[in-house]
């Protein structure tokens, strides 16, 4: 088996901070735990209407001793605030009445959507239940992400790839991608396709440049280490 790491969770608290901000004695942390996760599904996932097509790439959330402060980081957020800002207050009331709790909801736009790697992932999950061929989609997203500013991506696909009856896995990667390298600031998503044949799973790693590089101009591996000293010959 290969030593694979989850690249938020082995920069988490190094180079990026957590995704829920808060702090609860013991014997209320599995709750307010289980709370976070419900309010994260119930959004992504509402009964009745379909705020995933907003481009919904992170949602963190903040706690203090009289509200929930819930952040959605949004390619789309006029699908969320609606006209006049209906939806987000029908939304911020659902919360609400879901948790028993006064929830402040905040809408962030992001730029550039498809350097983020759950929304290319996303984007991959729903071309290929339409049944898209998966090497013209990866190929595709692939070229979008590089033409959009990353410095690298990686896609990874597993299940029965085009109907096939042995699940297998497929891979396609472009540019630098320094997994190993903390300064390096890789995004990463998975999302599952549902399709005819069964689930598929959709990996997606995307080289956004470096930690502290605001221009996003120098590739990531310009950052790492030399090999060795170049060897000195004397006549």
């Amino acid at each position: 088996m290969g030593q694979k790491v989850n690249p938020v969770g082995y920069r988490t608290g190094v180079m990026m901070g957590w995704k829920s901000r808060w702090y609860a004695p013991k014997e209320e942390f599995s709750t307010l735990l289980l709370e976070d996760r419900k309010l994260r599904t119930f959004i992504k996932k509402h009964p009745t209407r379909n705020y995933s097509a907003a481009g919904i790439d992170r949602i963190e959330i903040e706690r203090t001793r009289d509200e929930v402060k819930v952040i959605l980081f949004v390619a789309r957020p006029g699908l969320i605030i609606g006209k006049k800002g209906q939806e987000i207050e029908l939304l911020q009331e659902e919360l609400q009445n879901l948790t028993g709790r006064r929830i402040n909801l905040k809408i962030e736009e992001i730029g550039r959507p498809d350097i983020y790697a759950q929304l290319v992932a996303e984007k991959i999950a729903e071309q290929l239940s339409k049944r898209s061929s998966f090497r013209r989609t990866m190929k595709r997203a692939s070229e979008e992400s590089m033409d959009a500013g990353a410095k690298g991506i990686k896609i990874q696909l597993a299940g029965r790839l085009g109907g096939a009856e042995m699940a297998r896995r497929e891979k396609q990667i472009s540019g630098s991608m320094p997994l190993s390298t903390l300064r390096a600031k890789i995004d990463y998503g998975f999302t599952e396709a549902m399709t005819a044949q069964g689930h598929l799973g959709v990996q997606v790693w995307i080289n956004q440049g470096t930690y502290g590089d605001d221009t996003d101009g120098a590739d990531a591996q310009a950052g790492q280490a030399s090999k060795g000293p170049k060897r000195s010959y004397k006549r």
